[in-house]
Formats: structure tokens, C-alpha cells, sequence
């Protein structure tokens, strides 16, 4: 099983990103997905999460309003849409897979698959 992180970057605050995670190994369908970060000195916190159907999505208090999480099953990805980013949001972002038959959740133990993290740095 792999899961593939991508699109972080350095940015201003105010300024958007799109990130990525492809998945290969696994059955896509079966699995809820979640975006997790990891500040420095922090532990990894769940940032959000989409039901196997995305049809269930959920937030972390902090990024509501300004994070949208998507997935196309038929690509085996999932996105999250970052806007109006904060030097807050700096951290490593990570995807997970979750064998879940319904909805979704921020609880990182419950994960049973991780991808290798992309860093996302936000300048004031």
C-alpha cells in the first residue's frame, strides 16, 4: 500500500494550496481518508477527513470554513483545498487510510495506513 502526499509549498499568509494524496494498493472505495499535520515540537493532529463515499466529510475547530476536503475514487485521491492560510498551518501534512464502513475520523490511531508527510510553510 502507498499513499502518496503532494502539492506543499512555501506561501504567504492569505494564499491558498491544493494538496494531493494518490493511493495504490489497496481496494480506494473501502477506505475513509484523512488529512493529519505535525507542527514542530507538536503532536500530529487530525485536520480533516471524507468518508469512503465523501459523501461524510469532518474538520478540525480550526480550519472550518477554510479547508475543503474532495475525493475522486475513480483517480484513487483525495485533495484538500487550503485557503486563507495562517502561519498556523505550518506543519508536515499527511494522508491516511482508514478501513471504515461509514463516515470518517480525526483520531490518527485509528488509521491503518500513512503516507510520507508534505510540508506546507506559511510566512506572515
Amino acid at each position: 500500500v502507498q499513499l502518496q502526499a503532494s502539492g506543499g509549498g512555501a506561501v504567504n499568509s492569505g494564499d491558498s494550496l491544493r494538496l494531493s494524496c494518490t493511493a495504490s494498493g489497496l481496494t480506494f472505495d473501502d477506505y475513509a481518508i484523512g488529512w493529519f499535520r505535525q507542527a514542530p515540537g507538536k503532536e500530529r493532529e487530525g485536520v480533516s477527513c471524507s468518508s469512503r463515499s465523501g459523501r461524510v466529510t469532518e474538520y478540525v475547530d480550526s480550519v472550518k470554513g477554510r479547508f475543503t476536503i474532495s475525493r475522486d475514487n475513480a483517480k484513487k485521491s483525495v485533495y484538500l483545498q487550503m485557503n486563507s492560510l495562517t502561519p498556523e498551518d505550518t506543519a508536515v501534512y499527511y494522508c491516511a487510510a482508514q478501513n471504515r464502513f461509514n463516515g470518517c475520523s480525526l483520531q490518527r490511531e485509528s488509521y491503518d495506513w500513512w503516507g510520507q508527510g508534505t510540508l506546507v510553510t506559511v510566512s506572515s
